[in-house]
């Protein structure tokens, strides 16, 4: 059996994630996909921004969103946390949908290890980044200084071009905090 610092450094892709949803019980929901994500062996969460309730991007006829984003490492190279991701989205209930509708969970790769990668399935750093204050506020909980490989700024930058009142983005209380698993 493998130790404890053996299973660490295998884990040696740092990640950023962007979650969020918008259906059913959204807090449940975001705590759901943290709990698959651990479970899986390939994936330690090691940080989580506030949560943000945000009004929906797109197609506004919708309920408003939770988000967040998480700081995580991996052992999973990026097509293959691109599928893992898909895999939990898919237990969770979500279902294929037109872009920018309503769904329960919806889990994005922001970053990964500094890696820019331009592929047909899966663009890295995301591509809608910029300008998105639903994803750059939980970011910036996270890394304010990391530095975008594309943009050369870092992510403090990137949420000054967002007026994040008129995004209508506010901070969100749950009931109960989220909580990394295997962490309470």
């Amino acid at each position: 059996m493998q130790s404890f610092e053996d299973r660490q450094s295998q884990l040696q892709y740092e990640v950023y994630l962007a979650l969020g949803g918008n259906l059913g019980d959204r807090p449940a929901n975001l705590q759901a996909a943290l709990n698959h994500l651990q479970a899986g062996g390939h994936f330690e969460i090691k940080e989580l921004s506030a949560l943000y309730e945000t009004a929906p991007v797109g197609y506004a006829d919708q309920p408003d969103f939770l988000n967040m984003a998480l700081r995580a490492r991996t052992d999973l190279e990026p097509l293959a946390l691109l599928a893992y991701l898909k895999e939990v989205e898919a237990t969770l209930g979500r279902q294929p949908n037109f872009r920018n509708g309503p769904r329960p969970i919806d889990l994005d790769i922001i970053f990964y290890n500094g890696l820019v990668l331009d592929e047909p399935a899966l663009q890295i750093p995301h591509p809608r980044l910029r300008g998105r204050g639903f994803v750059l506020k939980p970011l910036h909980d996270l890394a304010p200084d990391y530095i975008h490989p594309v943009y050369h700024l870092d992510v403090a930058d990137l949420l000054a071009e967002v007026n994040l009142a008129e995004a209508g983005i506010k901070l969100f209380q749950p009931d109960r905090p989220l909580v990394i698993p295997g962490t309470s």
